[in-house]
């Protein structure tokens, strides 16, 4: 779609969509010089690609369609920053607009900080990793700003998911006083806010005033109906069914478009906020937090719990005191809300939508 609108695009990072290697029958055994299909360049639209496919393959670089290099995974870091910066070097003086997309590999698994950031954060390896990356995208603002865009460029930094319990270790994070999921219940996979609800910093200095902060409700899905609504684009009926623009939001013009969001969790259990109140059609966290779903599931067969779960966001955003009893209109009209969108394919205004999948909301009852 940027394309199409005139821009240069690069993606620099980890793709993760179903990046094939001709030839290669086991994906673990990568020659250099690998032809790749499925990936940025035919399916993604991007004129550029630097990075890896997933985090199980942070040994190999591509570039465009061909590996080219083997990697310690150590090293794919600062290659991202590099290469990024070095993009960005070469758009001085271009008045082409540009898109630089970049998913970084950190501070996923495997959690490998360069040896320079080894013991900086004083808490463990994945706060490390975390300082590193904060500082690999400090070293790409610098560059917007050394070569003159900074000012006129949109900037969004953001995550896809919460911190990963596992991963990050972070039991001993909180003995030591540090909670990645700051004052929210559960972590990456759970269908708690602790799995889902992430940081969104936005910088356009010729538009948004700094330091200015909103409640507006944002999902990662809007990124494509907002930048078609920034650019002049048309979007197709049946593209982005679960995208709304929050350019307003950017301006600080008018009510925001989203008024609802449907959340996900790992193990396929839904959840629906709309305004203050957030439904869980689940008893447990859904993922990998306490309880999960068979311990929650006896405990709500021996009415020790609901077999669903309704929280007033506002006043307790921790989702702590369920109210699944108390209000069970509320928890009926998010369900019926659920049920439409679901029936429509879409959670948008639209023509009805095919959905990709069988989608089971109720998983819980087999």
């Amino acid at each position: 779609m940027l394309r199409l609108k005139g821009y240069h695009t690069v993606a620099i990072g980890k793709w993760h969509l179903g990046m094939l290697y001709d030839g290669v029958k086991n994906s673990g055994k990568v020659p250099v010089g690998a032809r790749i299909s499925h990936g940025p360049i035919d399916r993604g639209g991007f004129h550029e690609f630097y990075g890896f496919h997933h985090a199980r393959q942070m040994n190999l670089w591509i570039e465009n369609d061909k590996v080219t290099q083997n990697l310690k995974p150590e090293e794919m870091l600062p290659m991202l920053t590099t290469q990024a910066v070095k993009y960005l070097q070469s758009r001085k003086g271009n008045k082409q607009p540009f898109f630089l997309y970049v998913p970084w590999n950190s501070p996923h698994s495997p959690v490998v900080p360069t040896k320079k950031w080894q013991g900086k954060s004083k808490l463990n390896a994945h706060a490390d990793f975390v300082m590193q990356t904060d500082d690999s995208f400090g070293q790409v603002i610098q560059a917007l700003k050394e070569t003159g865009h900074f000012e006129n460029t949109l900037v969004i930094c953001t995550a896809d998911n919460g911190t990963s319990g596992p991963t990050s270790k972070m039991s001993d994070l909180i003995k030591k006083g540090h909670y990645p999921s700051a004052n929210l219940r559960g972590s990456k996979a759970d269908i708690w806010d602790g799995g889902h609800r992430v940081p969104f910093i936005a910088s356009w200095p010729k538009v948004i005033e700094s330091g200015r902060k909103t409640d507006a409700l944002v999902c990662l899905t809007d990124l494509m109906a907002t930048a078609a609504d920034l650019t002049g684009a048309k979007l197709p009926e049946d593209a982005a069914e679960d995208s709304l623009s929050f350019a307003n939001v950017l301006r600080d013009e008018g009510k925001p478009m989203r008024e609802n969001v449907v959340h996900h969790s790992i193990e396929g259990q839904f959840a629906i906020r709309e305004g203050r109140w957030k439904l869980i059609c689940c008893p447990g966290s859904g993922g990998w937090g306490k309880p999960g779903t068979k311990t929650a599931l006896k405990q709500a067969n021996q009415k020790k719990l609901p077999f669903i779960q309704l929280y007033d966001m506002e006043q307790d955003v921790g989702e702590k005191k369920n109210l699944a009893i108390k209000s069970s209109e509320k928890a009926t009209v998010l369900r019926a809300l659920l049920d439409q969108q679901i029936e429509m394919g879409r959670s948008t205004p639209g023509p009805k939508q095919k959905n990709d999948a069988k989608i089971v909301v109720d998983k819980w009852k087999k």
